[in-house]
């Protein structure tokens, strides 16, 4: 992929709206791939075991991914990413393209529930988690990281956030 084509530069000149795909899988009880909230701008299902979700710049999205064999679990992640825009740094991810800002990213079944559990905290106060503060999701991922239980969101710390963007939309 040339620079331009990752920049949505189209002619060379003005950036085009960029969105970020997130290629999922599903095979029952194998390895399964969903998105647990995230506003989408488009899907397109590849096959019946196959999809991809698009994002548009800004959008946070969570991305579950768990894999098992006869044995059972191999492997479950979860990943809380904010799709980003033309010319702006990103980590790469797997099955993300281009990649995101990774806010949160937690490997094993135990720490997983706990961020789903933390999901429907936010959801519960009535706040689509896709508008909860991103720095939210940044202190879940570091409590977990140390051993921690995070600190629940709540209607205070949402009101705080919504008054910043006001704030940084003023002065931009």
């Amino acid at each position: 992929m040339t620079a331009q084509a990752r920049l949505g530069r189209q002619d060379g000149c003005a950036p085009t709206a960029v969105l970020t795909h997130v290629n999922l899988t599903w095979i029952e009880k194998k390895h399964e791939d969903w998105i647990r909230f995230g506003r989408q701008s488009a899907d397109t299902i590849i096959d019946r075991r196959r999809r991809t979700v698009s994002f548009a710049s800004g959008t946070i999205f969570a991305f579950v991914r768990w894999q098992a064999n006869d044995f059972g679990t191999v492997c479950s992640n979860i990943d809380i990413v904010r799709a980003v825009g033309a010319g702006e740094a990103y980590a790469t991810l797997a099955c993300v393209t281009p990649g995101g800002e990774r806010l949160l990213n937690v490997h094993g079944w135990p720490k997983v529930l706990q961020v789903l559990r933390a999901i429907d905290v936010v959801e519960a106060l009535g706040i689509d988690a896709g508008d909860a503060a991103p720095d939210h999701w940044c202190h879940v991922h570091n409590r977990l990281s140390a051993g921690y239980t995070p600190r629940a969101y709540t209607p205070a710390r949402h009101k705080a956030w919504l008054a910043r963007q006001a704030v940084q939309a003023v002065m931009s």
